[in-house]
């Protein structure tokens, strides 16, 4: 408001005659350029919740209005939700997103903005995920997704299907309600860009940015200045930088603004939507949203002018001849401005301009729970919110536990608490929630503080501090047996305490009795643990009953814990399972491992101990460090002299960095056994530490570690499909649901696959007996082609010196560039020299090709470089680096007594008459460039 009521003045004076001639053209170009003004909107949509989806979709057009902006677009599918999934064969769907539209069209909220929504169209009885723009009233363009997404969780073509016709469009027959409503039968709907009278805006929907051909390229080479993406980009560790970058090269190839919308929160399935709504320009982001926040309306500002576009793509001659070139574009005509230039010397006018443009943002990493992103991104001084992986887990699944909790009616958590790293993961993420709420509160954020009341059953109660809301959210309880050690017990507890969670410590052995007791009641017998003479089924099931009375008791306790406390309700188990054990199948079926929700299911566990040491840095969380430093085991198994008898790495034959790498090898690069043991016994990723007797694994031992993880997978695979709804965070994740769609009836042996890897085995095998025979006999050919190459050599020096002169070293300013031949010292030409002596008198001026020159002073002899300073292929004679391109620079060759002499020089690459060679060596004789037969090099 200052800033405006600055302008005004300013313009006054101007007008009225009392600043200079300069200050009024500085004031007139200011007030009378092309600035647009755009809101991108994030919004935390709800699946099948149209009321919602409404209310959040007016709201930011009201905030858009509250900015000034003209301009607003949202995220995909914002109008019915992304994750409605078979819902999109139901033509109920259709109906209420149409219905919805409506009433946003009627509202005095969207007067005089141009609107665009995302939301399912049908058109010929065929269903599309659209676009749908309008202005005052008036739907102007339909604008149907182009390429679908089928990759990871998405399944966009099982309900839409792509609009295939490119740069055409139709005449879409709207739905008789929504014609007689609007006065309007049809509408465009297809591949076209807006035309206002001073800019044109092109659309692409969220996967066409990630294609090879998206569709801006051409739509820019149109003229398209404006580029608009609606979204629905679900979060992955380590993602939302590539998101950024794909967005920022949008803008910077052939110029222009890049809007991207995205949703954010859970809106009903397994994955969070994490935000990060950006505009950029020219190349630079010069706004961005948050990645994480709990607030359902965000809407991020950018002002730019279009001046500084088309100064850009005037600069770009590349583009200028490839956008002369490109077919016309379908352009749907409008009669409105953007650019406040329309108002120029109005009130408005001034305000506009007074507001300062978007300038770019700095990529730097953000603190937890940091508030430099703005909704109004509009000061230099912004900087992005890009996290850590370690930040991501503390934000991404807490914010998705929040949406989760709120939104299922449930008054908390309960977690079953072991004191190990996973469940207390579990524990920390909650805590984490508890911050973010608490933060959100002090902002002021009123639709979190009502959701607080209404979860806790407390009308008015704000949270003052994550420990008090922790304590009235989260309830663990360490359920030991006698087979838990005084260790985790402690650990559980001291956790407990510094996060003040509501905790509890019982032991389970008399339920265990008593399960066991109706056994041997009914068979006579009563099965042992194997320390006591048992075998191993009996060792396995005895472990299986303590875990499953775990999960009994759990949801026992989640049900009535509330209704003990005097509160209605209940609570929500979390489970506390990783992304590595779900892949091993190192799990007990219906234990922990079953719950309501696993914020943790998606994340392995070198992630999770990162996270846990970030956790007790950033939260002041010292039990932490005890916890991580322990050996992860179960305690299911009797303990011997008080001490564990059993650790988790121990029982699965594999590390969890084992687990890990095999996990990104079977999904991220889709191996099977075989092609999984090639990958290991080449060296090619391999994380863990190799045997201490050589550089590499014995291929026999990585063989065996292969085929035993996939004869586990195989076992324990029908595991997945029971698998607890788990926060998606990894992209080799084993989630039967919808990312990895596998059998879950294996042939155990893999019989096939496994005598493949026995015969490359053998293999190897015999290549290992054969190779050195191999690397003599290499090494007597490349003695004779270096001994072939320097007699070469030798007889074009000599030739050169026929003709006499000087030799030019190619040395730079600041010393003699040239001197007698015969003061150069000679090389030895034997073949089993292995060094070669520069020049010690007649060196290279400074800034010269030699990097061992001084300036121009003697410089003593230098050995060889090693190999990697050496171009594949080269003779040791050739102590030189090669450039970008493609010459090779160091020392020019001189003779003197029949030897061959080496001084500072070039030997570039000419026109070469074989792949990989050399066609001319190019010397300095006399001031001419002598041109000899080459020598490949």
């Amino acid at each position: 408001a200052g800033r405006r009521e600055r302008a005004g003045r300013e313009l006054a004076a101007c007008l009225t005659g009392t600043c200079t001639t300069r200050q009024v053209t500085k004031k007139i170009r200011r007030t009378m350029g092309q600035h647009v003004r755009v809101v991108v909107s994030t919004l935390n949509q709800w699946a099948m919740d149209f009321q919602g989806n409404r209310d959040r979709i007016l709201l930011s057009i009201g905030l858009t209005r509250l900015h000034q902006a003209r301009y607003r677009t949202g995220p995909e599918l914002e109008v019915c939700g992304y994750s409605c999934e078979d819902h999109f064969h139901e033509p109920d769907t259709f109906r209420h997103c149409w219905e919805v539209v409506l009433e946003i069209m009627r509202s005095p909220v969207a007067r005089d903005i141009l609107i665009d929504v995302g939301m399912p169209v049908q058109h010929r009885n065929v269903a599309y995920n659209c676009r749908v723009a309008f202005y005052n009233g008036r739907l102007v363009l339909i604008r149907p997704k182009m390429i679908l997404c089928d990759d990871g969780n998405y399944r966009e073509s099982r309900w839409f299907s792509a609009w295939t016709r490119e740069r055409q469009t139709e005449e879409y027959q709207l739905p008789r309600e929504v014609a007689i409503a609007l006065g309007q039968e049809t509408v465009p709907i297809g591949d076209a860009m807006l035309a206002t009278l001073d800019t044109c805006l092109g659309y692409e929907i969220c996967e066409e940015l990630w294609t090879p051909r998206s569709k801006h390229i051409d739509m820019s080479l149109a003229g398209a200045e404006i580029l608009v993406n609606g979204s629905g980009s679900y979060m992955q560790l380590r993602k939302a930088n590539i998101t950024g970058e794909l967005i920022r090269h949008a803008s910077y190839k052939a110029g222009g603004a890049y809007l991207f919308s995205n949703l954010r929160g859970c809106d009903g399935q397994r994955v969070y939507f994490n935000g990060c709504s950006a505009v950029a320009l020219n190349g630079q982001i010069i706004a961005r949203g948050r990645q994480f926040a709990l607030e359902d309306v965000e809407v991020t500002v950018a002002t730019f002018d279009l001046q500084d576009i088309r100064a850009y793509r005037g600069a770009l001659r590349a583009r200028s001849t490839l956008a002369a070139a490109t077919p016309a574009y379908p352009r749907i005509q409008l009669s409105i401005e953007l650019a406040s230039s329309d108002r120029a010397w109005g009130a408005a006018a001034a305000a506009a301009a007074a507001e300062p443009m978007s300038e770019p943002i700095d990529d730097v990493s953000s603190p937890l729970l940091s508030s430099s992103s703005s909704s109004s991104s509009s000061s230099s001084l912004l900087s992005s919110s890009l996290y850590t992986p370690e930040e991501e887990i503390a934000m991404g699944p807490a914010c998705w536990l929040w949406d989760y909790l709120r939104r299922s009616g449930q008054g908390g958590f309960f977690l079953p608490l072991s004191g190990g790293v996973d469940s207390s993961s579990t524990a920390i993420i909650v805590y984490s929630m508890c911050r973010l709420v608490v933060r959100a509160c002090e902002e002021g954020q009123q639709q979190v503080r009502e959701d607080c009341g209404k979860i806790l059953a407390e009308p008015g109660y704000v949270p003052t501090t994550a420990a008090d809301l922790c304590k009235r959210l989260l309830f663990t309880c360490y359920m030991g047996t006698e087979n838990s050690s005084r260790e985790t017990r402690q650990r559980a507890a001291q956790l407990a305490a510094q996060i003040n969670c509501h905790h509890m410590d019982l032991n389970i052995d008399g339920a265990v009795s008593a399960l066991l007791g109706i056994f041997q009641l009914a068979t006579g017998t009563r099965p042992r643990f194997r320390a006591a003479g048992g075998c191993a089924r009996q060792n396995l099931a005895l472990q299986n009953i303590q875990a499953r009375t775990r999960m009994v008791l759990a949801y026992l306790f989640a049900q009535l814990m509330l209704w003990v406390n005097g509160r209605p309700g209940g609570l929500l188990v979390l489970g506390s399972a990783n992304v590595d054990e779900a892949l091993r199948g190192y799990m007990t079926k219906y234990d922990c491992s079953s719950a309501d929700v696993n914020p943790i299911g998606g994340i392995s566990k070198q992630d999770l101990r990162q996270f846990l040491a970030y956790a007790q840095r950033e939260f002041g969380l010292p039990i932490v460090a005890e916890i991580v430093a322990a050996p992860p085991t179960a305690e299911l198994e009797p303990l011997v002299d008080g001490a564990l008898a059993q650790t988790d790495e121990q029982d699965m034959g594999l590390t969890y960095a084992e687990l890990s790498q095999f996990g990104r090898l079977r999904k991220q690069e889709l191996c099977g056994p075989f092609s999984m043991f090639r990958k290991l016994a080449s060296g090619a990723g391999i994380t863990t530490k190799p045997p201490t007797t050589g550089h590499h694994r014995d291929p026999r031992e990585i063989a065996d570690k292969v085929k035993h993880f996939f004869r586990c997978y195989a076992i324990n695979r029908h595991k997945m499909t029971v698998l607890t709804p788990s926060y998606h965070a990894e992209s080799y994740s084993p989630d039967d649901n919808r990312f990895d769609h596998r059998p879950f009836l294996y042939r155990v042996n893999w019989a096939w696959q496994f005598a493949a890897i026995d015969a490359e085995l053998q293999h190897l095998a015999a290549h290992d007996q054969q190779q050195p025979d191999a690397d003599q006999h290499q090494q007597r050919r490349t003695v004779q082609s270096e001994a072939a190459t320097r007699a070469h050599l030798f007889g074009i020096a000599t030739a050169m010196l026929q003709e006499g002169g000087t030799v030019d070293r190619g040395g730079g300013g600041g010393g003699n560039s040239k001197a007698p031949i015969n003061h150069c010292k000679p090389i030895d030409q034997s073949i089993e020299r292995t060094t070669t002596t520069a020049c010690c008198c007649c060196a290279g001026g400074g800034g010269g090709d030699d990097d061992e020159s001084d300036g121009g002073g003697a410089h003593p002899a230098s050995p060889t470089p090693p190999p990697a300073q050496l171009h594949r292929g080269s003779s040791h004679i050739f102590r030189s680096e090669r450039d970008g391109d493609g010459s090779i620079n160091g020392p020019s060759i001189g003779t003197v007594g029949g030897g061959v002499g080496v001084v500072g020089g070039t030997l570039t690459k000419s026109q070469s008459t074989g792949a990989g060679g050399y066609g001319r060596v190019h010397c300095s004789v006399m001031g001419k460039i002598k041109d000899r037969p080459g020598v490949p090099v």
